[in-house]
């Protein structure tokens, strides 16, 4: 560790290493030297697509006379290269889109915004940009995928519907949450240590329908970033994995629509210019309608009943002039499901993000944030003469300062993030012959803060490095009352604290450091290490998550969890970059991990803290990865094995057992293939070895009856798993006014009777004997869909 334990109450103890420090004199020595130079000059500007007005993320630029200098548009399509005077050749490439080259005589500051066109050309006989096409070569980042929402819409998904979650699925150490679900895990590490962000805004279930849908809709996304190690400084709050997805921001130069219809769900996309290049709008919406093929049954116990889910994305942005920007965006999604009039649970989140892009200068960036987050769910209970409503809620009120230095081949980001959390554990509401009772769980309040620094630089032009520290504090605040616990988790005792009055605070440092020597230009080694806390968790003991999960925060019982993360990688491009290959090595040690006494009761449980074990975890494993970009046939191959595990000295005796998350082998194959230029034929292959589970090793018979004997926890594996998908895109018609396309695709082609869960009951024929008995979700789905746009 290059720190000290740093969770610990009001204070925290800094103990840097020597290389550390280093490393840290070297990046402000840089500075101080970059600072300094003469006769230099900073190009800066926006880079946007010529056909919509979208800004673009990630394209690079770069300089033909200096190769070893060049930079990437940041979220909002900003870039800034400072250079010596001199003339040089500037070149912006992106993926898809023809390079633009401008000549530019540097003898002052100037700014340089560019509209890149996409390509006409059939995809063979491009040959897209030279040698800067090896972004991921350059970059510092390690353990990174960016999603293109072209490939998202291509793969085939259970009911035809495009989704982010089920993509990301498909990539190396990454595992599936269940047979259907959106939920996922990273590298080992729980459900709940991943950050998912839509336009900044925390979502906290990012699912709908029980997870067999997730709450992103497609044709509204513009960029998915997934982060599996090597966290940036700017992110935090969460051990595991970050998915930053980034909303499109509207036509601004022409009105759109686009929309599909498909079998159990619909979505239309209305977007435009407010005023032509300077303002824009998007609004994006989506319904399920499984509910309307109820009504249809004859039998009033399913007419009655209700299955659906409904989202809406809005986002408009506002350009003042060339140094200012403002972007608000929000959504809001919701889930019905409902058995007649006597049960029915809703659920949903709520999002809201007002922006302000501000340019200082041609080397200073900075984006200011207000954010809104809310996710909630109600339950209905009816019954003769009784009626009960129990609602559960986290809401968040979030401000955010990013700021961006671009120097002479570095670049400088620091900030600020403030959160302030409400924890609604549960409300119940009582109706009984129109006498209402209320009876609710204490409500908790939160504020956690955090300041961050990051500097990426080149030591060498073959050596490049990202340093970066991150302070984080979480402060427990009162109006409540606020238990401890004995040993066997009776109450030792209770204190009450006035609103407003500090209960508890906890800090921490973290440090994060990524390193990257660039062999040649298409072979790059790269490792990092980073230090993350997490001041908020879950409570669930199910094996899948479930919309009821309560989140609670860090308390006088609760530690903060703690995760550091070790990756090294070997990274090769092949055949002039057609190919991505990679080789990614991770450890990965959780302090301070949650588990449950057996009996524990999770919901509308006043002292539900006492019912907690806590432990650690660790997780390690190697993922391989090569990719495909170019040509008629692309796609990719990932395969993961790992390890991960978890220890607790209340559970299994104080020894080891494997995470019910542990998957030792996963497997996914991914092709996308153009047939012509009406036909494109996608397929997807998952393989992995199945879950952990604890399962009877044997039984009594007490009065006849038969009582599991349980022995180690995890001691068990479903079985294997494994599914083929796939899928037909044609194009009925493209004009310049319109664009018509039909999808057809299978969900688990060859019928496998996957298992969903796995039960025991006695045997019919032999009442001594045990059956176990299978439940197996889905077998083969078909789907289809048509999609328009004009």
């Amino acid at each position: 560790h290059y720190f000290s334990k740093p969770t610990r109450p009001l204070s925290f103890v800094l103990r840097p290493s020597s290389f550390i420090l280093r490393l840290l004199c070297l990046s402000l020595l840089f500075c101080t030297i970059t600072g300094f130079s003469q006769n230099r000059f900073t190009v800066s500007g926006v880079v946007k697509d010529a056909k919509n007005g979208e800004i673009m993320i990630g394209s690079t630029v770069f300089v033909k006379e200096l190769p070893e200098i060049g930079t990437a548009t940041n979220d909002y399509g900003f870039f800034s290269l400072t250079l010596p005077e001199g003339k040089y050749a500037f070149t912006v490439s992106s993926l898809g889109y023809e390079s633009f080259t401008s000549i530019i005589t540097l003898d002052k500051n100037q700014t340089l915004n560019v509209s890149m066109k996409e390509h006409t050309k059939e995809m063979n006989e491009v040959v897209i940009t030279s040698e800067k096409e090896n972004r991921n070569i350059a970059a510092t980042e390690t353990s990174t995928n960016r999603l293109e929402v072209k490939d998202i819409k291509n793969i085939p998904v259970i009911f035809g519907e495009k989704d982010i979650l089920k993509t990301i699925q498909l990539l190396p150490g990454v595992k599936s949450a269940g047979e259907g679900n959106a939920g996922f895990y990273v590298r080992g590490g729980g459900a709940d240590q991943n950050l998912i962000l839509l336009d900044e805004a925390t979502v906290y279930n990012a699912s709908h329908l029980l997870g067999f849908f997730s709450v992103f809709n497609s044709d509204a996304i513009k960029d998915v970033n997934l982060i599996k190690g090597g966290m940036p400084a700017q992110y935090g709050g969460r051990l595991s994995s970050v998915l930053d997805v980034k909303m499109n921001d509207g036509n601004s130069k022409e009105f759109t629509a686009i929309g599909g219809l498909g079998l159990i769900s619909s979505r239309l996309t209305l977007e435009g210019p407010i005023q032509t290049d300077k303002s824009s709008f998007i609004v994006s919406g989506r319904r399920t309608y499984a509910d309307l093929f109820l009504k249809l049954s004859k039998d009033t116990n399913i007419s009655k009943n209700k299955l659906y889910f409904y989202d809406l994305n809005a986002k408009a942005n506002f350009t003042i002039d060339n140094n200012n920007r403002i972007y608000l965006s929000g959504y809001f999604g919701r889930d019905v499901l409902g058995f007649g009039t006597q049960f029915g649970i809703d659920w949903g989140n709520t999002t809201g993000t007002l922006r302000w892009n501000h340019v200082f200068n041609s080397q200073l960036f900075s984006n200011t944030s207000l954010i809104y987050s809310d996710y909630q769910y109600n339950i209905n209970i009816s019954q003769t003469g009784i009626a009960l409503n129990i609602n559960s809620a986290i809401r968040d009120f979030n401000f955010k300062e990013d700021m961006q230095y671009f120097g002479h081949n570095q670049t400088i980001r620091f900030g600020v993030n403030s959160v302030y959390h409400s924890f609604i554990p549960g409300v119940v509401t009582r109706v009984t012959d129109s006498i209402q009772k209320d009876t609710s769980l204490q409500r908790k309040f939160a504020w956690e803060n955090a300041a961050y620094f990051s500097d990426e630089f080149s030591i060498t032009p073959k050596f490049k490095a990202n340093i970066g520290l991150r302070l984080s504090t979480f402060t427990l605040l009162g109006g409540a009352t606020f238990y401890s616990y004995n040993d066997d988790a009776s109450v030792k005792d209770s204190t009450y604290y006035a609103p407003g009055k500090i209960v508890k605070t906890y800090a921490g440092l973290e440090p994060r450091l990524a390193l990257n020597y660039i062999i040649d230009d298409a072979t790059a080694i790269k490792a990092s290490f980073a230090r993350t806390q997490q001041y908020i968790q879950l409570l669930s003991n199910s094996t899948t998550s479930s919309p009821t999960d309560l989140w609670i925060p860090a308390s006088n019982n609760i530690k903060p969890q703690q995760g550091d993360q070790y990756d090294i990688g070997y990274y090769k491009n092949l055949k002039n970059n057609m190919y991505e290959a990679s080789v990614e090595l991770y450890y990965k040690t959780l302090e301070n991990q949650i588990d449950y006494r057996n009996g524990a009761q999770l919901r509308f449980n006043q002292t539900v803290e006492g019912d907690l074990v806590y432990g650690k975890g660790k997780s390690y494993g190697v993922e391989f990865f090569l990719k495909k970009k170019k040509g008629r046939l692309n796609g990719w191959i990932g395969y993961t094995l790992s390890r991960t595990e978890r220890t607790f000295a209340a559970i299994n005796n104080g020894n080891p057992f494997p995470a019910r998350q542990d998957e030792t082998h996963d497997i996914s194959i991914v092709a996308m293939y153009d047939l012509s230029k009406k036909w494109n034929f996608s397929a997807t292959w998952v393989f992995n070895t199945g879950n952990a589970v604890t399962f009877p090793s044997g039984k009594y018979i007490i009065d006849n009856k038969a009582v599991g004997y349980y022995t180690e926890r995890n001691g068990y594996r479903f079985p294997n798993y494994h599914r083929m998908d796939v899928g037909f895109n044609y194009m009925a018609k493209k004009t310049k006014k319109m664009e018509s396309s039909w999808n057809f695709s299978v969900y688990n082609l060859y019928n496998r009777k996957n298992a969903y869960s796995i039960t025991f009951q006695p045997d019919p024929q032999n009442y001594i004997n045990t059956q176990a008995v299978q439940t197996s979700l889905f077998g083969i789905i078909p789907s289809i869909t048509w999609n328009f746009k004009f």
